[in-house]
């Protein structure tokens, strides 16, 4: 890649803008996480569309759309549009059921942050907790991806975890550093300044909600990231990356703990 897309700096105005729309979007998940009741996004679905949406989990799919939150206008309402300059945000949320699983099993599999490079290879290419206080670590990743392009990044995130009683708890993790890795692997591998690079992903924040019902336990994940915007004339090379991956990441990320909870349900029964 030349030109334009060779680096693109992370600019203030971006960065505010993203604050901004994660501000507002806490402000929802924290009324709805307050009311206890909905808990899960799909259980305020009108009933023809809970149906549809509980008979695709059952069938072991994903359920996953698109959301945008809105700032409030003159009035107080939430219809007025965050504009981000010189950057574009994606903001999806995902559910899947595992059944069988309780919700132990489930967030003791979140939490094994040192093995999720077992769990979600290929995207997660290594995995550590570097630092772990009761319900809040700071975790080292390094994620790969390949559409078109190929991009390695270094990331570190805080994760804060709530149990909120036997069958219900949520979690937070938000990315507190991440530099693209050029020529990965590789003895001259070394790492872009952050904020000065491709742009694939300058932020990301993900919101969980865990529920155990039904038999099973449900899983919830709102994923928010910030990337570049495209180019003028390179859509065709850049736009399949920033516009379809963030999906893509969020449904591989629910597909595989969903697998991975069951595989290590049935280990676990067979001893």
């Amino acid at each position: 890649m030349a030109g334009p897309a060779s680096a693109e700096d992370l600019k203030p105005k971006t960065v505010e803008a993203f604050d901004r729309y994660v501000a507002a979007t806490e402000s929802q998940i924290d009324s709805e996480l307050a009311r206890r009741s909905p808990f899960l996004r799909i259980e305020s679905l009108p009933e023809d569309r809970r149906a549809a949406a509980e008979a695709q989990l059952r069938a072991g799919q994903v359920v996953i759309v698109r959301l945008d939150t809105m700032d409030q206008d003159g009035t107080g309402k939430r219809d007025k549009p965050i504009a981000v300059p010189g950057g574009m945000i994606h903001h999806w949320i995902g559910t899947v059921f595992i059944p069988g699983a309780t919700l132990a099993e489930t967030l003791a599999l979140e939490e094994d942050y040192d093995h999720h490079q077992e769990y979600f290879r290929p995207d997660v290419m290594r995995s550590k907790i570097l630092r772990h206080d009761g319900n809040d670590f700071l975790i080292d990743l390094r994620l790969y991806k390949k559409k078109i392009i190929t991009t390695v990044l270094d990331t570190e995130h805080e994760v804060h975890y709530t149990l909120v009683d036997s069958t219900h708890a949520w979690s937070r993790s938000r990315t507190t550093r991440i530099q693209e890795v050029d020529d990965a692997g590789e003895p001259d591998e070394h790492l872009e300044p952050a904020g000065h690079d491709r742009g694939f992903l300058w932020r990301m924040n993900t919101y969980w909600r865990f529920e155990e019902r039904d038999g099973g336990t449900y899983v919830e994940c709102q994923s928010i990231s910030l990337t570049r915007d495209i180019p003028t004339g390179l859509g065709w090379l850049i736009g399949p990356y920033v516009t379809s991956v963030p999906r893509e990441s969020l449904t591989f990320t629910l597909a595989t703990t969903r697998s991975a909870v069951l595989k290590h349900a049935q280990m676990h029964a067979a001893q």
